[in-house]
């Protein structure tokens, strides 16, 4: 998660169509048809520590990159503290790898008891009765909406039930040149988008050429979401039948991103990642990207002089995207009672610990965490300084599809001057609205 190539590849596979079939060959005729039925019988969890006979979890996930030495820490503190009661074994496997494999392990008996999920797959997962429900270990803990940020509680829930508990926060960011903002004499980024255009101008008459390149990929994406919610605007309909960022938000918000090339601001047609590498060797003053990008530039690009802050608003509501891993317990683990009680302990156990977690670069979902003022000094703490900016995808089934097949293709036509801003939109709800359907049929229970 700390590389952008392995960010953009678990982004790309949300909604890639090779995940879509092998997801629903591995489950069935309807992918709403389980990969198995969670235990009928699972029993409630009560809190307080396993007091049960020895058992093995088997844990996924995706932390390959520079996060996964300090899960490791956590595991390893884990079974050191609860050995002969609990052992946790680490399975590591790439976004893109996971995702597609978990089903078909799990139906096998062969996949993972416990595992990290981001929190758009939870519907997927969830009406493929892959998940188990996770409202008694939230019950029995006593945790609600305050005690984490809110909208990444809200994004665990699926159905009516929750099943799952967050980690973290990651979400996009902006980063700057401290050397460049030295030119204008600016110590910090501007927040609102008079004082962030005022300075993109001010830095090109300061001799930068292109102080703010535009993506047409990764993350253009990110960025046009994060500017659709800034102007009002919302993805999708409730009822996951429409989408509705073809609306005139989007319209401003994709213009936005336009405008900056025809303003001289960024080169044309940019190619990928060159956006992130140009600000690395010190020729851009403005990028946006994700958290995940701090723990790069700290070992990768030491001798640059670099901030981080909140995207600016330039939309008039303070808005971003992000995302949030989250604990899952599977249907594997649901057959047996032991394994159920030991998972959800760890589960909520591992969660507590969070403050380790804070150190990969992200942001801990738990109040008590991201309060911790032993992490009060990193970089991402400040971008949580108002969590009501938070903006997730909505927990659709096969949401990802869309996005890779419609959302992220009309931003690019845009971007890469294909289209215009209204006509590339217009394509690609067009898209989307047929892939929404599809899904629906699909997903159905």
């Amino acid at each position: 998660m700390t590389s952008p190539l392995s960010r953009r590849s678990f982004m790309g596979l949300t909604g890639a169509a090779g995940l879509t079939a092998a997801l629903a060959a591995c489950g069935g005729t309807k992918l709403g048809s389980g990969a198995s039925s969670p235990a009928s019988a699972a029993p409630t969890f009560s809190g307080g520590e396993y007091s049960g006979p020895k058992v093995t979890l088997d844990y996924w996930n995706g932390f390959t990159g520079g996060d996964g030495p300090h899960m490791r820490t956590m595991l390893e503190a884990f079974n050191k503290e609860y050995a002969g009661r609990i052992e946790v074994r680490n399975v590591t496997r790439r976004w893109e790898d996971l995702y597609p494999a978990m089903p078909t392990a799990i139906t096998a008996g062969k996949g993972p008891d416990v595992a990290v999920i981001h929190n758009d797959w939870i519907g997927t997962f969830a009406t493929r009765k892959t998940l188990i429900p996770l409202d008694d270990v939230v019950g029995a803990l006593k945790l609600s909406e305050s005690d984490f940020i809110p909208a990444v509680w809200n994004a665990g829930i699926y159905d009516g039930k929750r099943y799952s508990v967050p980690l973290d926060v990651h979400s996009l960011a902006d980063y700057w040149n401290a050397s460049h903002l030295e030119k204008i004499d600016l110590d910090d980024a501007p927040a609102d988008r008079a004082g962030y255009e005022d300075a993109l101008g001010r830095l090109k008459q300061a001799g930068i050429e292109n102080p703010f390149w535009m993506p047409g990929k990764w993350p253009a994406h990110l960025m046009f979401m994060s500017l659709l919610w800034q102007f009002g605007g919302e993805l999708y309909s409730e009822d996951g039948a429409n989408a509705l960022w073809g609306s005139e938000a989007g319209a401003k918000a994709l213009g936005w991103m336009v405008e900056q090339i025809d303003k001289g601001l960024s080169p044309a047609k940019v190619a990928q990642d060159s956006q992130y590498a140009a600000f690395k060797n010190d020729k851009v003053s403005f990028t946006w990207d994700g958290i995940w990008q701090i723990n790069d530039l700290k070992t990768n690009a030491r001798s640059l002089k670099w901030g981080m802050s909140p995207i600016p608003n330039i939309g008039g509501t303070a808005a971003a995207w992000a995302s949030s891993h989250n604990f899952v317990m599977t249907s594997q683990a649901g057959k047996d009672p032991n394994k159920v009680q030991a998972a959800k302990f760890f589960i909520d156990h591992i969660g507590r610990q969070s403050t380790e977690w804070a150190k990969a670069g992200m942001i801990p979902a738990r109040n008590s965490a991201r309060q911790d003022p032993a992490i009060a000094d990193l970089p991402q703490i400040k971008m949580a300084s108002d969590v009501s900016i938070f903006r997730f995808l909505p927990p659709l089934p096969g949401v990802g599809d869309v996005q890779s097949k419609a959302l992220e293709l009309a931003v690019a036509k845009a971007v890469l001057k294909q289209a215009s801003p209204a006509d590339a939109l217009k394509e690609g709800v067009a898209s989307a609205d047929k892939l929404l359907a599809a899904n629906k049929r699909k997903y159905e229970k």
